[in-house]
């Protein structure tokens, strides 16, 4: 039996009834196209596979790497290697010579999951939606809204290039061994009016890191370098990152792009 590895952040899902709720959150059909990341001992694979033609796993270790491709399943394409490092644009547009919908999914190693998702904005254009567990902490700052304590870079970044909802709390005794956290699981819609350029895309990454790199000053100082070209209004130097829009921001990142 394959043992979690803790530099992988491995934690198994078994609640039968918690998996089930996520592979219908998830709704697989035939000619589906699906990425699963970190499939571990399959607690979604194998019923993934019972409604899916085809399922493309992305694993880092390589036992369970070889575990997989022992099973030799129908429809199951295994890869090895890093979701940090793997090209998600590139399979997406490979696969979308297939009709049908292209998700990607999974339960995600809690060490990665911020890189992982900031990386997987790249593919949002050719992916139809992604459906994740992640800790619930990460969660709750993915879908804050503006005033809010969690809102955060990661919502603003996030919110501006998805419609995010969280679907599903998962408890620590669902998995072995057990997490020191609570889970949840968060469904993630690309825009399909997403419009921002790639210059418009790195202002915001720009002027919202600057915006959340004190938090609890205010813009007027977080945003000194910018004040002049954005012209902040007098209330909007008084307030701190948290209180800002995903739109305000976007209209910012327009502005330093132009």
């Amino acid at each position: 039996m394959h043992r979690a590895r803790k530099r992988f952040g491995q934690n198994f899902l078994q609640d039968e009834g918690i998996i089930y709720s996520i592979v219908s959150f998830i709704n697989p059909s035939a000619d589906m196209r699906v990425m699963e990341i970190g499939p571990g001992l399959g607690a979604l694979t194998r019923p993934l596979l019972r409604n899916l033609d085809q399922l493309d796993l992305l694993e880092i270790d390589r036992d369970l790497v070889a575990y997989w491709k022992q099973q030799n399943l129908a429809g199951l394409t295994v890869i090895e290697g890093d979701a940090l490092q793997f090209d998600f644009l590139e399979w997406a547009q490979h696969k979308s010579d297939r009709k049908g919908f292209c998700k990607v999914v999974g339960n995600l190693p809690y060490n990665i999951s911020s890189p992982l998702l900031f990386h997987l904005v790249a593919a949002a254009k050719s992916i139809d939606e992604q459906v994740f567990m992640l800790q619930a902490e990460v969660v709750e700052r993915m879908v804050a809204k503006a005033g809010s304590s969690d809102f955060s870079r990661l919502s603003v970044m996030l919110q501006a290039r998805y419609e995010m909802e969280l679907v599903l709390e998962v408890p620590p005794e669902a998995f072995e061994p057990k997490p020191k956290v609570n889970s949840a699981v968060v469904r993630m819609i690309p825009h399909r009016d997403f419009n921002l350029s790639d210059a418009q895309w790195s202002s915001l990454e720009k002027v919202v890191a600057a915006a959340f790199s004190q938090r609890r000053k205010m813009l007027r100082t977080n945003l000194q370098a910018f004040s002049e070209r954005l012209k902040l209004t007098e209330h909007e130097l008084k307030a701190r990152a948290q209180d800002i829009s995903v739109e305000r921001y976007i209209e910012w990142a327009k502005v330093l792009a132009a």
